[in-house]
Order: structure tokens, then C-alpha cells, then sequence
């Protein structure tokens, strides 16, 4: 069964518990000076983050997750960054409920700490990370994408992590390696809509190889300068700019390699509105609605003129020779 979800029932916090633009801007200043020491200023304040994210202070005021500005190719977009009110509150986490409101109204169930991200499956040097082990890996960076909905919204977000790759470099994946599986956490007891009828669980989403090993594809642990709030996906998270946003996996606890094409959460529930690969393609359009303009969230109002949605989200340079000569009507 499909819950078609409505924006009614929208609500912002109160002023007081929000990050403001100018207090962002002050934090990317910080990070500039901070670059060289990322990693550990990462861990410094991580201790701290569970308590903050459990509503000991107040939302918007978590630790901070500083990183170097990104040199990736597509990595930074000069457009209007999305205010972290908007961001935050405005969310599809399904185990958390079907409105965009419900996830920052019920995530602050979810226990962050302690937290494992096992790796297996087709891969060299299987391991299970401590999340402060895997924060440090690699040196962290802010990237900041456009994350386009398959529902017609979208927004600007600078997320902080490193890309996906540099994990994948340490497993060592076989020859036979052909995917990437992400397998997110189900917890009934701290996710309160493990359980409905609308997806199987746990979520599970996959990449193609070179998707996965593609620099823009990213394991995220933070957005805004600091750690990721649960209804966000804390404490770590996929984002992979160039396809729907329900291909970036949230609370992430398995990464999994194999050789053949899993079945993703949406794919099983409704495989002729979403298919594996789900790239943004303005001439591919879902079922029920086109894909060809977007909605930009605290932008745009809603009778306001919509923005024509790119192709691959802006990121074809960067990706679009991961499909040449595929026909990207039937691979959709």
C-alpha cells in the first residue's frame, strides 16, 4: 500500500531554535581557519551530539562538523543555499512517519551512540566501524548539493563528509564486486513506523559500482557545519547528488558488496514508479506527475513559477558518461 503525503501540517520551529543564515555564514568563516585540523575537530565535538540531538539544547545548535571547502568537480553551486529551518524540518524519513513534517517531530527517539556500520559481502578486508572511527578515515569536506525530490521539491544543502570512495579504497572490493547495498536501521523501538505497511524494512537502497566509486557520491555525517540532526539521517548517510533524494540512504548500519542488483525499499513497493538507477531526468516522468520543473522549498511559494529540473540535477558533466548508450527511458 502507497500513502500518497500532503505539505499541510508544515511546522517551523520557533525563531529562537533556529540557525540563522548570518550565524551559517559565521560558521563556514570558522571552517575556513579550521581546515587543517577537520577530522579531529570532528571528534571533539562528537561527544556531545547525542545529548544535543536527544533535545538537551536547543535543534540547530548541534556540534560542529567543520570541513575543508570541497575541490571535487561539482562539489559547490553558487545558488542561494536553503535556510536550515526549511532543510530540517521539511523531510521524507519514513520510519519516522509519511508527512514531511513528521520526521523533526519524532526522530528525537533515535539513539545515535553507540553506532556500527558494518562492511561485507564481496570485499577483501570485511570490518565493522565504530562511527568515530569511520568519521575519521578520511579528511572531511563541505559540499554543497542540490537535492531534488522525486515528489517536484528541492533544495540546496552544504553537506560535510568525504566521498564514498575512500571507504571502498579500504575494503578492497573484489573483481566480482559488481554493487554497493545500503541497509539502514529498523529499529521499532526508536522508529516508531518500523512496522507500517508501506515499505518491507529495513530501507535498503544500492548503487552501481562506479556509481559508488563516482568523487561526487558522498558519506555523509554532517550539513551546515555540524553533525547531522537525526531526521536528517545521523549519524552517517549517503548523498548522491545527481539521482532522487530517496537514493541517499539515512542511518546507515550495513554496507554490503555483491554481484548482483539488489532490490531497493521503493523498487519492491512500487517497481514501475521507481526504478534502480532513479536519476533526475526532467524528460522521464513518474507516473503520477512530471518531472520536467521543480518546486525550490523556501523559495519558491507555491503559485510561484517553478524552476526547469536539469538534467542529472545540474551534475551531467560530472556524471553523464556513467550511461552512455543506455537508454535512460527503460533504465530509469
Amino acid at each position: 500500500m502507497l500513502i500518497k503525503t500532503r505539505d499541510s501540517g508544515f511546522i517551523h520551529p520557533v525563531s529562537s531554535e533556529i540557525t540563522s543564515q548570518g550565524m551559517y555564514q559565521q560558521r563556514r568563516d570558522m571552517i575556513k581557519l579550521m581546515a587543517g585540523g577537520a577530522a579531529g575537530a570532528a571528534l571533539a565535538g562528537w561527544a556531545g551530539r547525542e545529548a544535543l540531538a536527544q533535545g538537551v539544547g536547543k535543534p540547530g545548535k548541534l556540534a560542529a562538523l567543520p570541513g575543508a571547502k570541497s575541490g571535487v568537480a561539482g562539489a559547490v553551486t553558487m545558488e542561494k543555499v536553503t535556510d536550515y529551518k526549511d532543510s530540517t524540518t521539511y523531510n521524507n524519513f519514513y520510519e519516522f512517519g509519511t508527512d514531511k513534517a513528521d520526521p523533526a517531530k519524532n526522530a528525537h527517539t533515535l539513539v545515535t551512540k553507540p553506532w556500527t556500520v558494518a562492511v561485507e559481502g564481496l570485499v577483501k578486508q570485511p570490518k565493522t566501524w565504530a562511527i568515530e572511527d569511520l568519521i575519521k578515515l578520511s579528511a572531511q569536506e563541505e559540499r554543497i548539493y542540490r537535492l531534488r525530490c522525486v515528489e517536484g521539491w528541492s533544495m540546496v544543502i552544504p553537506w560535510v563528509g568525504y566521498s564514498l570512495a575512500e571507504l571502498i579504497k579500504k575494503v578492497e572490493p573484489l573483481g566480482n564486486a559488481k554493487y554497493v547495498e545500503f541497509i539502514t536501521q529498523a529499529d521499532p523501538k526508536t522508529m516508531p513506523f518500523v512496522g507500517s505497511r508501506v515499505l518491507d524494512w529495513p530501507y535498503v537502497e544500492a548503487l552501481r559500482m562506479d556509481e559508488a566509486m563516482n568523487p561526487l557520491t558522498l558519506l555523509t555525517f554532517g550539513m551546515y557545519g555540524e553533525v547531522l540532526p537525526n531526521q536528517s539521517g545521523a549519524p552517517v548517510r549517503l548523498v548522491v547528488p545527481w539521482k532522487y533524494g530517496f537514493k541517499s540512504g539515512k542511518s546507515i548500519v550495513k554496507i554490503r558488496f555483491t554481484d548482483k542488483e539488489p532490490r531497493t525499499a521503493w523498487n519492491k513497493a512500487a517497481a514501475n514508479e521507481y526504478g534502480f538507477y532513479s536519476n533526475v531526468n526532467p524528460d522521464v516522468d513518474h507516473p503520477r506527475w512530471s518531472q520536467a520543473t521543480e518546486r525550490r522549498i523556501g523559495e519558491d511559494g507555491l503559485f510561484a513559477k517553478k524552476r526547469k529540473t536539469l538534467m542529472f540535477n545540474g551534475y551531467e558533466a560530472q556524471v553523464g558518461q556513467l550511461y552512455a548508450g543506455m537508454d535512460l527511458k527503460k533504465n530509469f
